[in-house]
């Protein structure tokens, strides 16, 4: 317990944290069996060792530039709380992979929020909707990619269909309500009220609201054509600079497929990994790759190689980086375990 008796936010009760990590491990193994069952590990060892491992030195230099969007996205989302510089950002991001890849169930992302509440002193509460909004345009954007290249490749096989429905439904669904709370933000505000009068006790009737009008504040970008234009394509363009890492990955190996293949594989990846899963999004991100290059007639062994290094290389840049940054800024993860969401809500 912290001061005044309140519970840390992070990290979770034990029994939250043994839950969320059991499931997490489950489903990694589960996918990570189906990916695996027939291989034969010496075919993939072999084609580990013949690649050209030179093409990873672009791969990094393109996570950095993704990392560079990334910040900038969020500072647009962010413009209406608090005006931000761009490089506190970059770094806060990096330090939301490095979570990702140590953590299950995607806590990295809320660190970064705690760290951005730590650092610059944005309510949490708004920092949380801007997270979420982030969420919701890389889901369009993701499901952009692959609406496009489904038709181009014309894979008629591919089991993607329940996956691509539920996730158009759950993405655009999400905007929608986004967006109407933050062009109706009064409205929004006295329908909180009405439920916190009607079912919130009367100690903690005035955090709730509190918190509700910071998490509006956060949606504000929204209210502008101008900010959800520019969030759109810096996301468009932040997943095409994703594909490009697959891309150059791809040049280290014996074989070819085109970037409209890569755009179809980086999408579908980045919709299965919005399942729980291990720390770094273990099985969850490897099985969609291997079955999506087969489907474009690449080898199982052969794909499974590339898997292996375009997992190791992005797991690698992120979490080095934000141990790096987290170094150079004196950050340690007890700063954010300390915190709590009605001490930063108070700052």
């Amino acid at each position: 317990m912290t001061e005044g008796g309140k519970r840390p936010f992070l990290p979770p009760t034990r029994r939250r944290k043994q839950w969320q990590l059991g499931l997490g491990l489950l489903i990694s193994v589960a996918f990570l069996w189906l990916a695996l069952r027939n291989m034969r590990l010496g075919d993939v060892w072999q084609n580990l060792r013949g690649a050209n491992y030179a093409w990873l030195l672009p791969t990094v230099l393109a996570y950095f530039v993704t990392v560079g969007l990334r910040a900038w996205r969020w500072q647009v989302l962010i413009a209406p709380l608090k005006r931000v510089a761009w490089w506190r950002l970059y770094g806060i991001v990096m330090l939301g992979y490095l979570g990702n890849n140590i953590y299950p169930f995607r806590i990295g992302e809320l660190l970064r929020v705690l760290a951005l509440h730590e650092m610059e002193d944005v309510p949490v509460s708004g920092a949380l909707a801007t997270l979420l909004v982030e969420r919701v345009f890389d889901g369009l954007a993701v499901l952009a990619l692959v609406f496009i290249a489904l038709p181009l490749l014309d894979l008629p096989g591919l089991p993607v269909q329940a996956l691509v429905v539920s996730s158009s439904v759950l993405f655009f669904g999400l905007l929608a309500l986004f967006v109407a709370l933050a062009l109706q933000p009064e409205r929004a505000l006295r329908l909180a009220t009405w439920a916190a009068n009607r079912f919130v006790p009367g100690r903690w009737r005035e955090s709730v609201l509190g918190v509700s009008g910071r998490f509006l504040q956060g949606l504000a970008a929204l209210r502008s054509g101008r900010g959800v234009t520019a969030v759109l394509l810096i996301s468009v363009l932040i997943w095409l600079v994703e594909t490009t890492k697959y891309w150059f990955v791809m040049r280290a190996f014996p074989f070819q497929v085109s970037f409209v293949g890569l755009m179809l594989t980086n999408g579908v990846v980045n919709l299965a990994t919005i399942l729980p899963s291990a720390p770094g999004f273990v099985g969850t991100f490897d099985l969609p790759i291997i079955a999506v290059l087969r489907f474009l007639g690449v080898g199982e062994a052969l794909a499974t190689a590339y898997t292996v290094v375009v997992h190791a290389t992005f797991w690698l840049s992120s979490t080095i980086f934000g141990v790096v940054y987290m170094t150079a800024v004196g950050l340690r993860w007890s700063d954010l375990r300390g915190s709590n969401w009605d001490a930063a809500e108070r700052g």
